[in-house]
């Protein structure tokens, strides 16, 4: 196993080993499974016996049964809060299995429930290769069980994930708008905002303008771009508040308005920088508020992702929140219209590797919301 300490991605309650007989878990047997294949398994009885047996990967936790015809599962282990490793191959005594994989235990705090206090601990269990198994063989099922590493370098996931190329830093704008009042706000925003957008003394440059669609109703999505970072930031809020045609905007938007919020946010560093673009198009944007400390695992993740939505040219730009609502990412996406979408999104499952982004980032996520939006006539997305 190594002298390596292994952390958990989080806590889990206490699972001391696989559940067997009445205490295993049971499987949705409507749901696929992800991975499925022969292993050999270390018996909990005193003779600690290599057993071969069926293994079956489903919906983040691991069932194994006697043989696959078998229909009831013989036990069942939950995955999550397991860091899974590969061992290196060590001399072993002839006709002792291989070992392929552990889950080694790691301490639990003390007030995890179901733990008798601090020092507690998860089992350890070992699988094992079938012999005359080739690690090397491509297209091995176990492969998707394999947590990939965090980069563990101590630093801002800021640091680590956004483009070092460029200082950019980005606002997103949601206006709650009274229904009666939408048209008026829509036009107003339609004159003044342009003028901002335009002027070389302003530096922010406008990404999109949005009405959402389905989603929330009433509601106006903006998105900026200040080119220079957070001083660029200061500069344009400083030259607002002299700007005497803004501020008579923003009191007559006021009035239409039922709440508004804001986000300061980054760019991932492999995602495509918004452009503008010719319509007509419908956008997407999708939100992921993640679990906090997960960050640099969603980056890590869709990096390797980004690539199996490129075909269509459907992805607009990526971004992670630096103030507001922390842990949030934003995916914004077009589309020709809901039927392209569909196609489109329907397309990435067929394409080897999308479903294990699916499978690793899944766990991640506390909530999520999906957003149709359809452009304003100055947003420079169509």
């Amino acid at each position: 196993m190594g002298d390596t300490p292994c952390q958990p991605c989080r806590p889990v309650p206490r699972v001391h080993a696989f559940g067997k007989g009445k205490q295993a878990l049971r499987r949705d047997t409507r749901t696929p499974p992800a991975m499925q294949g022969w292993l050999h398994k270390q018996d909990s009885s005193g003779l600690r016996l290599w057993k071969r047996r069926w293994f079956v990967l489903v919906d983040l936790c691991l069932y194994y049964y006697r043989d696959s015809s078998e229909q009831q599962v013989r036990g069942g282990l939950p995955l999550p809060g397991y860091e899974i490793r590969i061992l290196p191959p060590a001399p072993r005594s002839p006709g002792a299995p291989q070992f392929l994989f552990t889950l080694p235990p790691f301490p639990l705090p003390a007030d995890t429930p179901g733990t008798p206090g601090c020092g507690s601990s998860l089992s350890p269990i070992a699988l094992a290769l079938p012999r005359g198994y080739s690690r090397d063989a491509e297209g091995s099922w176990f492969r998707s069980l394999f947590v990939h590493k965090v980069d563990p370098r101590k630093d801002a996931h800021s640091n680590l994930l956004s483009k070092k190329e460029t200082s950019n830093l980005y606002k997103i704008q949601f206006h709650n708008v009274k229904p009666e009042c939408l048209e008026a706000y829509n036009k107003l925003t339609e004159e003044v905002l342009p003028k901002l957008h335009s002027d070389p003394d302003y530096p922010c440059d406008l990404v999109g303008n949005w009405n959402t669609w389905y989603g929330e109703q009433d509601q106006a999505v903006h998105l900026w771009r200040f080119s220079g970072g957070y001083p660029a930031l200061m500069d344009c809020m400083s030259k607002l508040r002299q700007n005497k045609e803004y501020l008579d905007f923003r009191k007559e938007r006021s009035r239409m308005l039922l709440s508004r919020r804001n986000q300061l946010l980054l760019e991932f560093s492999f995602w495509n920088e918004p452009q503008p673009r010719q319509g007509p198009n419908i956008y997407e944007l999708r939100t992921y508020k993640l679990k906090p400390g997960t960050m640099i695992e969603w980056g890590n993740n869709w990096a390797r992702a980004i690539k199996y939505r490129q075909e269509n040219q459907e992805a607009v730009g990526g971004f992670f929140s630096q103030i507001g609502e922390l842990y949030v990412v934003h995916h914004l996406w077009a589309y020709r219209d809901l039927q392209s979408r569909e196609e489109t999104r329907n397309a990435a499952w067929r394409k080897r590797g999308w479903d294990e982004n699916v499978y690793y980032t899944v766990p991640l996520i506390r909530t999520m919301e999906s957003r149709i939006m359809i452009p304003l006539k100055i947003s420079p997305l169509q």
